[in-house]
């Protein structure tokens, strides 16, 4: 079992914390003046998916839950949950949205994932850290419109909307980091 600090901190992290398990959804560092600095979190229980905003010492230490990790085909979601097959036995598990995690964004039908199992249970999956989406809706491309920075909203096929510069059009396939869900870069053009 692996022991991490808050230096070591990023999104997706699990952590044993307070009994529990853990997952780090957001953290940014935070120096006050004459006080040691501090680690800001949002942390989400995997198993009850409770959300908590948690200040931590710089430097406080927590061990890192061992997980098992199964190679797992994303089936198709629906009201009850997230449906998976397993690609050593067939079997299929349902996973909660809460099991899930934020990735639900990033996850389409068909993909290969991990699913992280901790004393036998789901406890999440696990995600390359970026993936290959096509642009379902947006506003049109502006030709040239590659130097400015400015971004414009974008529907993925997954149903997630992330922020994508302005030459990107319907039917672009664009790669997305899954960790911050942030685009990267644009794969190929319609």
């Amino acid at each position: 079992m692996g022991v991490v600090e808050t230096n070591q901190f990023h999104k997706g992290l699990k952590i044993e914390y307070e009994g529990a398990i853990w997952e780090i959804i957001e953290y940014r560092h935070s120096k006050m003046a004459q006080r040691s600095a501090v680690m800001k979190t949002k942390i989400r229980n995997v198993v009850t998916g409770a959300v908590q905003e948690k200040n931590f010492r710089s430097g406080d230490s927590f061990r890192v839950p061992d997980t098992e990790r199964r190679s797992m085909q994303f089936l198709y979601k629906e009201e009850i949950g997230y449906h998976f097959m397993d690609n050593e036995t067939y079997e299929q598990h349902t996973l909660s949205l809460a099991q899930v995690g934020e990735v639900a964004s990033f996850i389409k039908e068909q993909q290969e994932v991990n699913v992280l199992y901790f004393n036998g249970e789901p406890m999440g999956v696990e995600l390359p850290t970026a993936v290959e989406l096509e642009i379902k809706d947006t506003e049109p491309g502006m030709r040239g419109d590659t130097v400015t920075g400015a971004t414009k909203p974008a529907l993925l096929e997954t149903g997630a909307t992330i922020q994508v510069p302005l030459f990107i059009d319907v039917g672009d396939i664009i790669k997305v980091d899954t960790r911050t869900g942030v685009y990267i870069e644009r794969m190929k053009k319609k």
